[in-house]
């Protein structure tokens, strides 16, 4: 992207964003290049062609530009992101989000520890939320198909925090330390966590699992008579459907 002069904002329709978008980028760069030491003011103005005062009639502050870079990275993330809608093999496709994750971190390590070692950095980003989406998604997959072993914001939680946890442990590590086994372990401890052994489930779908918990329901104990007599029959109209 062509670097513009020392003025406020990129001249042409546009400009103002156009010079924003411009100082995220050198922000990013900066801080991929050389660590979270290197995004001064004075550093990322000269890296976007801007005298530094400007920096802050683009910025609240400092803050809200490194929050801005976060979006960027989670933007990034997002597009790298791939959202198989029918996957053959919910598990496989737990495994290959959980590696995408971990791999993001480890090529994008000083923007991934800012990203994810400073608590709801970015957190509020339409990116971010998206990627959160993607995998809700692949959670709500393992649940129709009978593989998740628990609610589905804790399996989030679980699957989030092991990745996160992962890339943060292994840069905390000297490359002596660095053993790729870790990272396997913890994502098939992951997946012991959030999954089942066999899906509870055989058939997959909505009418499998109105099936499989029907047939559970006369074990249960926390549902009236009269409420379980309703959920059957509720139960029953959508097996039917399958």
């Amino acid at each position: 992207m062509p670097r513009g002069t020392k003025d406020d904002v990129t001249p042409g329709p546009g400009g103002r964003e156009l010079t924003r978008r411009r100082v995220i980028e050198a922000a990013a760069d900066l801080l991929g290049r050389e660590g979270r030491e290197a995004v001064t003011t004075r550093a990322v103005a000269a890296a976007a062609g801007l005298q530094p005062p400007a920096i802050y009639r683009h910025f609240a502050d400092m803050d809200a530009l490194l929050d801005a870079v976060a979006e960027h990275g989670y933007a990034t993330f997002l597009a790298a992101k791939h959202a198989e809608p029918n996957p053959s093999d919910p598990l496989e496709d737990l495994r290959a989000g959980w590696d995408l994750a971990v791999e993001f971190g480890l090529a994008n390590p000083a923007l991934y520890a800012m990203m994810y070692g400073e608590p709801r950095r970015g957190t509020t980003s339409a990116a971010f939320q998206a990627g959160m989406e993607i995998l809700l998604g692949r959670i709500r997959r393992l649940a129709a198909a009978g593989w998740l072993r628990v609610e589905e914001h804790l399996a989030a939680a679980i699957i989030h925090a092991t990745a996160r946890g992962a890339v943060l442990t292994w840069l905390s590590m000297s490359d002596d330390q660095r053993d790729p086994t870790l990272l396997t372990s913890l994502r098939e401890a992951m997946v012991t966590a959030v999954t089942n052994q066999k899906p509870d489930v055989q058939d997959p779908g909505a009418a499998g699992a109105a099936r499989a918990l029907r047939a559970a329901l006369p074990e249960q104990t926390a549902l009236s008579s009269a409420e379980q007599h309703l959920l059957n029959e509720w139960l029953g109209r959508i097996a039917a459907d399958g």
